[in-house]
């Protein structure tokens, strides 16, 4: 087998961990150090580092490891705000879905959703209150809500109960690949001068006399090596996770989030034989139902439980997964069961915690982002969604130029292009890339052996492989599975069973040995055996093998 280079086919080191690892100096102030690498985080360093600033963003796991892999992949304004009557939050997401769709279009498509109509005047009053979220997006609006008859509703969604069926509302909203935006994200923010690193994790907020933070102390996870990083400014933009590191700066902080889980199922798109969007606007706890067409599966979610722990890994609940089957086939000719479900993940929402009634169900929690600043100056900004990432980084920017007396300058992203970003559609399922599909394709073009798929069942090419492992920092075979590619969120099994080819090739390309790649397979089989939903746990016949290694 011929040898990979890894130096091959890259088109700088800006995004390259081991290349980023040599040029640190730790004598070095940085004017920003972000702490948390989701959607948040990498808006944040984007904006930092677009305005000239010198930032450095540490992420504990990988990038977009949480709760911003775990989306429901919508762009959008909120419907359900609407109805709650937060016109503001409405009026910036849907600001934001248009910057966004002209910024990112290889990731951000127009999507349509059709809302049945069972009751009298159901369609009626849905359909005014749709009119109103068009007339709020104003000339960032995608197309014009219409008030859609039975015959119209069944033409565009064949597989749903046609009893007391009397029409519909046809409406617009974006979607996207939450993991792939994210990664975009950092190499945009890599290509503007930052530097990220994935899976380092801060430990120690360091001060001076003055009990003024004064940068951080963070673990190489990888290595094991620590580092001390100076910095004028630290912001923590780490999720469900903020108030970890409030703790480390004041072990007497009450908590700043309230966590609530949402989990989704992946489907066979035959449930729902459509390319529109199936929205049920109330369940029986009164949320919003997704049933959304997504990379050639359905994805229905998602659901609202309180938690109290915050884990990295967060598992679907028993009663959640019948919460969303049970509403599903209220509406669904076909009636799916667990033993249909491909995949389910869950993903736990930052929600800031109310101030006078800290037992109000996670459901009445604003999803407003809220920017704080310790006595220390560490400043956190949490809450918010995806669709409206890009303003919270902007207004934490803006803070952290007043907090820590930094050079000013006006935020840029409004109009930046991201890492990829280009209109040309060739329909082939490498347009997630964007501007980076031509150079995949000559890798695979280069190396005839990455042109083979990775799944039989899936159109994913081993020259994706090692392109994540080169270019997109992908360090683990869970990094390429579930974020570079979305296999484990689409197919379990198959992620599974993908493993072990995944495995040897990222070996080859990061220089690692027959035991890493041992163990990274049976780390990943473990993981990934909790996207299954029991008791329908079939372990393949390759996974046995792999286990019994």
């Amino acid at each position: 087998m011929k040898k990979i280079n890894s130096r091959e086919n890259s088109e700088n080191d800006s995004f390259k961990r081991d290349h980023i690892l040599t040029k640190l100096d730790p004598s070095e102030i940085w004017d920003v150090i972000i702490i948390g690498g989701g959607a948040t985080g990498l808006g944040t360093a984007l904006d930092a580092s677009s305005r000239g600033l010198k930032t450095l963003l540490l992420e504990q796991a990988d990038f977009a490891n949480g709760t911003s892999s775990r989306s429901t992949k919508l762009v959008h304004g909120g419907v359900r705000y609407l109805a709650q009557g937060n016109l503001g939050l409405v009026m910036d997401a849907l600001k934001e879905r248009g910057l966004l769709i002209n910024n990112a279009p290889h990731l951000v498509k127009m999507l349509p959703f059709i809302i049945p109509s069972y009751k009298a005047w159901d369609k009626y009053y849905y359909g005014i209150g749709l009119k109103i979220y068009d007339w709020m997006a104003k000339n960032l609006r995608f197309q014009k809500t219409k008030f859609l008859n039975k015959e119209e509703t069944l033409s565009h969604l064949p597989n749903i109960k046609t009893k007391n069926l009397n029409g519909g509302v046809l409406y617009y909203d974006g979607q996207f690949d939450d993991t792939r935006l994210a990664i975009n994200l950092a190499q945009s923010a890599a290509e503007q001068g930052a530097h990220l690193l994935n899976y380092f994790e801060v430990t120690e907020l360091c001060k001076d006399e003055n009990k003024k933070i004064t940068g951080v102390k963070a673990k190489d996870i990888e290595s094991g090596n620590l580092h001390n990083f100076k910095s004028k400014v630290v912001i923590n933009a780490t999720g469900v996770f903020v108030d970890n590191i409030l703790k480390l700066n004041d072990s007497s902080k009450i908590p700043l989030v309230k966590a609530s889980q949402g989990i989704h199922l992946v489907l066979d798109k035959s449930f729902m034989k459509s390319d529109h969007a199936l929205m049920i606007p109330s369940t029986s706890d009164g949320r919003v139902l997704f049933a959304l067409p997504w990379h050639e599966h359905l994805l229905v979610g998602t659901t609202d439980t309180p938690v109290e722990q915050h884990l990295l890994e967060p598992s679907a609940l028993d009663s959640e997964i019948d919460f969303i089957l049970n509403n599903l086939e209220e509406y669904l000719t076909r009636k799916p069961s667990k033993k249909d479900i491909l995949s389910v993940f869950a993903g736990l929402r930052p929600l800031v915690q109310p101030n006078k009634d800290k037992d109000k169900g996670t459901k009445e929690i604003s999803r407003d982002h809220k920017l704080t600043v310790s006595r220390s100056n560490l400043i956190t900004i949490t809450g918010g969604k995806w669709t409206t990432y890009r303003k919270m980084a902007e207004d934490t920017v803006d803070f952290a130029i007043e907090t820590g007396n930094l050079s000013k300058s006006p935020s840029k992203t409004d109009h930046l292009k991201i890492h990829g970003a280009t209109e040309k559609v060739t329909g082939n399922h490498l347009d997630i890339y964007g501007s980076d599909a031509n150079l995949i394709m000559k890798l695979a073009e280069e190396e005839p052996r990455l042109q083979e798929q990775l799944h039989p069942e899936f159109p994913i090419l081993k020259a994706e492989v090692v392109w994540a492992a080169k270019n997109e920092m992908a360090r683990t075979i869970e990094d390429f599975l579930a974020r570079r590619t979305r296999l484990l969120f689409l197919n379990a099994r198959a992620a599974i069973d993908a493993a072990e080819d995944t495995a040897k090739i990222m070996a080859d390309v990061l220089g690692k040995d027959s035991n890493w790649q041992d163990l990274q397979i049976k780390k990943f089989i473990k993981m990934a055996q909790k996207y299954i939903p029991e008791p329908y746990n079939p372990v393949t016949r390759k996974s046995e093998e792999i286990e019994s290694k």
